[in-house]
């Protein structure tokens, strides 16, 4: 099963002399349980790329299926009920809101949908237990370590239950120990729960963690292969 594809998607910024061409006629399908990597450049278009993806832009021209529906076909509040509800978005500087606790972040999108607040922070410590981090539900960001802040950003991420989860530069702001454990963590969540799963990264030693790494140059796709991260489901099971 198809989660996202991308068809013939273009973003060009500007016109004229400033025109600048970030996504350059990129098709792409993504699976369901499949952890895919794309690298590139600064300035490659893979950011741009996962934007799109996830509904936060649209493309200049071309389309974005979400579990069949086309993205941009959609009015402005129904793209942003698509996202808030079928997308999971991990950033690299975690994004977390500096006043609530782990808790209260992991529950903010469930309440922000209308979930009441005991059943949103029931699920939360559920999520919560998922990424080892029980202990610390009632810490503040401030409170916790770089790789703490980002395990609670991936369960708000999970908590909504999403189709995919889009990961931008997620071990960007981690040192390599608390790199390893939010990859390995990935690795479970797709291995174990299915989970689907787009990660930018330009560190060859994350995306030597996903099932296929797509390569982005000046907004093109240059290959896209599978590599012997692939193996590891059958390996596990």
């Amino acid at each position: 099963m198809c989660i996202v594809e991308a068809r013939g998607v273009t973003k060009t910024y500007g016109s004229g002399e400033t025109c600048v061409e970030a996504v350059r006629g990129v098709d792409l399908q993504v699976k369901k349980g499949e952890f895919l990597a794309i690298m590139g450049r600064s300035g490659s278009g893979k950011s741009t790329l996962l934007s799109i993806l996830g509904g936060i832009e649209t493309p200049s021209t071309g389309n974005v299926l979400l579990e069949g529906i086309d993205l941009a076909s959609l009015r402005d509040d129904a793209r942003t009920m698509m996202r808030r509800r079928r997308i999971g978005f991990v950033f690299q500087l975690f994004n977390l809101v500096p006043i609530l606790t782990a808790l209260e972040n992991v529950a903010l999108p469930l309440e922000l949908d209308g979930v009441s607040t005991h059943t949103a922070r029931e699920r939360a410590s559920a999520m919560l237990d998922v990424v080892n981090l029980s202990a610390r539900k009632n810490h503040m960001p401030g409170m916790m370590s770089g790789g703490e802040q980002q395990r609670v950003a991936v369960a708000r991420a999970l908590v909504i239950g999403p189709a995919i989860v889009l990961a931008d530069e997620p071990t960007g702001n981690l040192d390599s120990a608390n790199g390893e454990r939010l990859m390995t963590l990935f690795r479970r969540l797709v291995d174990e729960e299915q989970q689907t799963l787009v990660m930018v990264t330009h560190d060859s030693a994350v995306a030597d963690q996903a099932d296929r790494v797509v390569h982005l140059r000046d907004g093109l796709v240059l290959d896209g292969h599978f590599h012997a991260a692939g193996d590891h489901k059958s390996d596990q099971r």
